[in-house]
């Protein structure tokens, strides 16, 4: 069961055009968070992914977590590629035109 009232929403824009966003929610099993990543239609600057990665990791309710599951656009590979970048152990699997992402992440920073 997830904790509703724990959810934070990341948003990445440009001059008030909503670029990128994630929902963030820590779940009742201990140490996994699950993040649903989403990318606006039509196209966006290089690195938007990446950014919302970084932003997302970089929350203190992920930092402190040892997993994530995560949900994020099938055909998009610059997110997948920064998770993995930021992560230890990485699963993927496509389900729809969505893709799910098991990782396992590294330790928090001190």
């Amino acid at each position: 069961m997830t904790r509703i009232q724990d959810k934070r929403a990341i948003e990445i824009d440009d001059d008030g055009r909503l670029l990128a966003e994630a929902d963030v929610e820590p779940t009742d099993e201990s140490g996994l968070v699950h993040i649903a990543m989403s990318v606006a239609g039509g196209p966006v600057p290089g690195g938007t992914g990446a950014r919302l990665v970084d932003a997302v990791l970089d929350l203190p309710e992920v930092d402190k977590a040892d997993r994530l599951l995560a949900t994020m656009p099938l055909g998009d590979t610059e997110m997948i590629s920064r998770v993995r970048e930021r992560s230890d152990v990485v699963e993927t699997r496509a389900a729809g035109a969505t893709k799910l992402v098991e990782a396992r992440l590294r330790p928090a920073h001190d």
